[in-house]
C-alpha cells in the first residue's frame, strides 16, 4: 500500500497573535513543522505546539527560516554562511528544549519560506543550512562510539539542499505541495505570481491523491511534472486549512492510500 506523511507548518503566531489553528490540524496531520520563533513562534507557543503533538501523537520538526519576523521569512535576505548556521542550529536548539520537555524530540528540519525556496538552487546557502543541522547534532563521535543523531532534512525533490545533505550523511524526505503550482521543472511557481496558490478545495483534493499514488503533478502551464514524495505540506495559513486537511486526509484513505508519518 502507498503511504504518505502530512505536514503542517504549526505554532506560527506570536503572543497574543495566532495565525495556525493548532489543535485542529494536529488531529489531522502526522508530521508538524513548529516555527522555531524567527519567522514567527515564540517559547510559550513552541511549548504549547510541542506537548499538544507528543500527546496526539504527531511527530515534531523543526521549521527554520530567516530571521524575519515582519516579513514572516517571506522576504529574500544575504546571511553570511557562518551566521545562518549558526541560527538553524539556534532555533533547532531551542525547540528541542521544548519537545524533549513535553516527552518527544525534534525528528526533523524543513526551511520555510524564502529560505526553503533559496536553498533549491543556492548551492552556498544549502550547505550552511545542513552545517546548521550538523552543528545541532553535537560534536562528532569516536568511529567506536554510538552514532550521533542526524536530524533528516525536509524539501524539495532535486534540490540542492537534499543532494548536500545526502553526501553530508544526512537522511532526506522529499515534499510535495497539493496547493502550490508547479513550475516544469518542478519547482514551486513563486508567491507573487498569478496562480502561484491552488484555491479550489477539490482541485487541491484530487492533487493530493494524485500526488500520493502517482508522484505527478500538473505543471502552470500544463504539463505533467514528476514530483515524487514522501511527505504531503498542508498549509495551515490559508483559508479553510482544516476543513481543507480534513477533505485531503479522508480522500487519500478512501483511495488505499496509508497516512503515516515517515522515518
Amino acid at each position: 500500500m502507498t503511504a504518505i506523511d502530512l505536514n503542517a507548518d504549526l505554532g506560527e503566531g506570536f503572543g497574543r497573535w495566532r495565525l495556525t489553528d493548532d489543535e485542529q490540524l494536529l488531529s489531522v496531520v502526522t508530521s508538524a513543522n513548529v516555527a522555531c520563533g524567527f519567522h514567527a513562534g515564540d517559547a510559550a507557543t513552541m511549548r504549547r505546539v510541542c506537548e499538544q503533538a507528543t500527546a496526539r501523537g504527531v511527530t515534531i520538526g523543526a521549521q527554520v527560516s530567516y530571521r524575519d519576523l515582519a516579513g514572516f521569512g517571506r522576504r529574500a535576505m544575504d546571511v553570511p554562511p557562518a551566521e545562518l548556521a549558526a541560527e538553524v542550529a539556534y532555533q533547532i536548539g531551542a525547540l528541542e528544549v521544548f519537545a524533549r520537555a513535553a516527552g518527544s524530540r525534534v525528528a526533523y528540519v524543513k526551511p520555510h519560506g524564502a529560505l526553503y525556496n533559496r536553498v533549491v538552487h543556492d548551492e552556498e546557502q544549502a550547505a550552511a543550512v545542513i552545517d546548521g543541522v550538523l552543528l545541532a547534532s553535537g560534536p562528532a563521535l569516536p568511529a567506536d562510539g554510538p552514532s550521533a543523531p542526524r536530524l533528516p532534512l525536509l524539501g524539495l525533490p532535486g534540490s540542492r539542499l537534499l543532494a548536500l545533505a545526502a553526501e553530508a550523511g544526512l537522511p532526506t524526505v522529499t515534499e510535495a505541495f497539493a496547493d502550490r503550482a508547479y513550475t516544469a521543472r518542478g519547482t514551486l511557481v513563486p508567491r507573487g505570481q498569478d496562480g502561484a496558490l491552488v484555491t479550489d478545495p477539490e482541485t487541491v483534493v484530487e492533487r493530493s491523491v494524485g500526488l500520493a499514488r502517482t508522484g505527478t503533478v500538473v505543471a502552470h502551464d500544463g504539463a505533467t511534472v514528476e514530483v515524487r514524495a514522501r511527505s504531503l505540506c498542508l498549509h495551515g495559513d490559508t483559508p479553510g486549512a482544516v476543513e481543507l486537511a480534513r477533505r485531503v486526509r479522508q480522500r487519500l484513505e478512501e483511495s488505499g492510500i496509508r497516512v503515516e508519518a515517515f522515518g
